[in-house]
């Protein structure tokens, strides 16, 4: 790429040490030969080569270049995707940064040797001779964008980016990484990037990812890694960037083997839909760990005390020993009838070849497939030592002889996992005895059904009890896996949970990402080497965040005071925002008002600014509150759905706040939220899930007594 005609004198714009950024509206007038002016010519220029490589896209003519229908059917739809792919979002920014090189890559340094400049968008953009008018921030040559500095400055003279209002480019700012005598300062456009009003869905942060995400993010497809990082220090975001990241280096390996984004809810996987497609990244799926376990309809609930235990890593061996039981020794030999001879296998030796099928501990339906090939190999010894030639035709054809079938159906008879699970859970002996030893009477009796089923369609099955059925099958059958699995707010997941993802990843790596201090589920991670273990990735690295970008820092100053009793080893975030929003509690039991009049009044001081609002309270009270908004006449959405410009208020139960932000958040009684779950303990971190929600700004109302903790 040619160096910009700016470049030569970086002196017509103002560093970010030296006075602010140059900044215009977008009506305004610039000089046509100014440096605004050119970079708004090369977006112009770069959007044109974008619809010219989308229009030679779909000007392809595939008639004649396939060998049938099905080929044709294949590249058609390869096609459609490249052309999505293509689309050009007139309010995405294409680009967001330059680098200016103090020399050609590759090329010698030689004293007064120019370097070239390249624009870092979301996508590669290039001319009609195919030179790069835009590369892909994620190629190696976009890297010192986000690595760059004064110490280290990675050959980079220059880093440039750029401000948009809308679709129109009016900004830019300048750091000359070569320039030791310009002081390092705070980048203006990046923090008005990270504090900007959001109204919808998650937004990309490709134009404001740190060194320390960065690394996160092009960490190599052959390791796991597991971030740890408090609230608002863009874990999600790192995931789904490192999801984008992997595909842009090895597409071809992750198109055959596939990529999977596992969330909490369906809210959740709704918030942070829209990301990967502005990426261009089309073809990830995104589900739910139910999603992933649903061999049964969930209609059932458990107590906290048996989802604990049915979803304890120790059920896994319950599970192994109840499959294993199917398998009968034999008793009686098999004979076989070719022609006129008849071939016997005596017991020993079926015996012999069961043993060393349970000894190798392979999954249960492969070892019932080999057997009538172990069976129908002992006849062909036989043949063999009668002096025939049998070749691999006639083995087939005595593994599926009468006889041989009927062995293998006494032996090593077929198994549901569906109805094994329902066994277990109905019937006392047969649980008892394969639990011997590893759950006690009293687990026992927890998880087993007061009121057996009769049928595994009639069953009220619980979401533990379809996790345990995934695992039944896995021991039956192996699970499909995949080339890398992002594994989101993994700090709720049961051991057994943990198993299921780790089934889905076993020959391919994991991304996984949480808050020990977020965990709110009974069974919630106490640690992310144990976690890790149950996921089959013992040897990930953990990488924690601490530099927060989102939550300010009042907000989560004041959060933070619940770490010491729900999590006393983590780091607190600390907040680098320049602008610090604002914090507010508020005590409303002696203003005579009802305390939901106090709550609905403090939503519509907070809707008077721009950005979404969040009512986030305890799900018990979520029905009263509902009721003051309507009666109050302020429209809502629930947790999932899309805010607009005309609805931007949120009513959330803190059951379903986390992973959620909103500019601005209310939170209602946090004393309700805390004794709104079965210990304190969960409740104070559900609590501090809800005292981290906010962008901008937070106000808590409560008429009851706050908790200690807060107060200390």
């Amino acid at each position: 790429m040619s160096t910009p005609p700016d470049s030569a004198t970086p002196s017509t714009t103002v560093s970010p040490s030296t006075g602010p950024s140059t900044t215009v509206s977008p009506s305004t007038a610039v000089p046509s030969d100014g440096p605004l002016a050119r970079e708004r010519a090369h977006l112009a220029a770069s959007r044109a080569a974008l619809r010219s490589m989308r229009e030679d896209v779909q000007s392809l003519d595939i008639r004649d270049v396939t060998a049938n229908w099905v080929n044709a059917e294949v590249l058609g739809r390869q096609i459609d995707e490249r052309i999505k792919a293509l689309a050009d979002l007139s309010r995405t920014p294409l680009f967001f940064g330059r680098l200016d090189y103090l020399h050609a890559p590759g090329a010698e340094r030689a004293e007064g040797a120019r370097g070239e400049s390249f624009y870092i968008g979301r996508r590669h953009v290039h001319d009609a001779s195919g030179d790069p008018m835009v590369i892909d921030w994620r190629a190696p040559v976009s890297q010192p964008f986000y690595r760059a500095s004064r110490k280290a400055p990675m050959d980079v003279a220059l880093r440039r980016r750029f401000g948009y209002t809308g679709g129109d480019l009016t900004a830019y700012e300048d750091e000359h990484l070569s320039d030791p005598a310009e002081a390092a300062a705070t980048s203006k456009l990046l923090q008005q990037e990270i504090e900007r009003p959001r109204v919808g869905p998650m937004r990309d942060i490709v134009a404001t990812i740190q060194p320390e995400q960065d690394e996160i993010v092009r960490s190599g497809l052959g390791g796991t890694v597991c971030v740890q990082g408090g609230p608002g220090t863009g874990k999600t975001a790192v995931g789904l960037h490192r999801v984008a990241y992997l595909l842009y280096a090895h597409r071809d390996r992750l198109a055959r083997t596939g990529t999977l984004v596992i969330g909490p809810n369906a809210s959740f996987l709704h918030y942070i839909e829209q990301v990967l497609p502005a990426l261009g990244e089309l073809e990830v799926r995104q589900a739910t760990v139910d999603d992933l376990v649903a061999h049964v309809e969930v209609r059932g609930t458990d107590g906290a005390a048996a989802a604990v235990v049915k979803g304890d890593a120790r059920m896994a061996e319950v599970l192994r020993r109840a499959v294993r039981a199917h398998v009968t020794p034999p008793a009686e030999p098999v004979v076989v009838v070719r022609g006129s001879r008849r071939w016997r296998v005596p017991a020993y030796e079926l015996a012999d070849i069961v043993r060393e099928l349970l000894d190798r501990d392979i999954r249960y339906g492969a070892a019932r497939e080999a057997l009538p090939q172990r069976i129908a190999h002992a006849v062909l010894v036989q043949m063999e030592r009668s002096g025939e030639a049998p070749d691999d035709r006639v083995q087939d054809a005595v593994a599926r002889n009468p006889a041989v079938k009927a062995a293998v159906k006494a032996i090593w008879p077929p198994v549901d996992p569906a109805k094994l699970v329902l066994r277990l859970l109905s019937d006392a002996e047969f649980l008892a005895r394969h639990a011997e030893g590893v759950l006690t009477e009293e687990e026992q009796e927890t998880i087993r059904w007061a009121k057996p089923a009769r049928s595994v369609r009639s069953a009220r099955w619980s979401a533990a009890d379809a996790v345990l059925i995934d695992e039944a099958t896995d021991l039956v059958r192996r699970t499909h896996s995949l080339g890398h699995v992002v594994l989101d707010e993994a700090q709720d997941l049961s051991p057994m949970q943990y198993r299921a993802v780790g089934r889905r990843c076993t020959t391919g790596s994991a991304t996984v990402l949480g808050d020990l201090a977020q965990g709110t589920t009974p069974w919630a991670t106490r640690s992310w080497q144990e976690a890790l273990s149950h996921l089959g990735k013992p040897e990930a690295v953990v990488e924690e965040l601490t530099a927060g970008f989102r939550v300010p820092t009042d907000v989560i100053a004041y959060a933070s005071r619940l770490l010491p009793h729900i999590a006393p080893g983590l780091t607190p975030v600390a907040s680098v925002r320049e602008n610090p929003g604002f914090f507010e509690v508020r005590d409303t039991s002696s203003t005579g008002a009802s305390s939901t009049g106090e709550v609905v009044a403090a939503c519509g001081e907070l809707l008077a600014h721009e950005g979404s609002v969040g009512l986030i309270a305890a799900d018990a009270r979520v029905p009263a509150l509902s009721a003051a908004l309507a009666e109050a006449g302020l429209a809502y959405l629930a947790p999932g759905e899309e805010t607009t410009l005309a609805t931007r208020l949120t009513l959330v139960p803190a059951s379903l706040a986390k992973g959620l932000e909103y500019d601005y958040v209310v939170l209602d009684e946090p004393g309700a939220v805390v004794s709104g779950e079965p210990d304190g303990r969960t409740g104070l971190r559900r609590l501090y899930v809800a005292l981290t929600r906010a962008v901008s700004g937070l106000i808590v109302t409560h008429a009851d007594a706050l908790p200690a903790q807060l107060t200390e």
